[in-house]
C-alpha cells in the first residue's frame, strides 16, 4: 500500500462521488421507520426495485390530488359567483 505522502489530493474535488441525475436534488430527510418500511415491503413485494422512487412516485401522486381539490374548488367558487352574476 502506497504511503499517505504519495497521493495527490490537489486536483480532488469535494462532494458526493456520483452526481445526482438532473431534476433530482439530494436531500436528508428524516422519516418514521414504520413509513420506510412500508415502502421497502412494497418494493419487495412487487420483486424488486426502489423504495426512494416509490415515495417519490407517492408524493407526486399526493400533489396532483391537491391541485385537483384546488381546482374543483376553484370552479365551485366561480360557478356561484357567476349565478349570482346572473341573477
Amino acid at each position: 500500500m502506497k504511503q499517505k505522502e504519495e497521493f495527490d489530493f490537489s486536483n480532488a474535488k469535494q462532494g458526493a462521488v456520483v452526481q445526482p441525475s438532473p431534476g433530482k436534488t439530494r436531500i436528508t430527510i428524516r422519516l418514521d421507520t414504520d413509513i420506510i418500511n412500508w415502502f421497502r415491503s412494497k418494493v419487495h413485494q412487487s420483486g424488486g426495485g426502489n423504495y426512494q422512487t416509490l415515495i417519490n412516485e407517492a408524493l407526486r401522486q399526493y400533489i396532483q390530488q391537491q391541485d385537483n381539490i384546488l381546482e374543483k374548488t376553484l370552479r365551485k367558487v366561480i360557478r356561484e359567483e357567476l349565478q349570482g352574476i346572473a341573477k
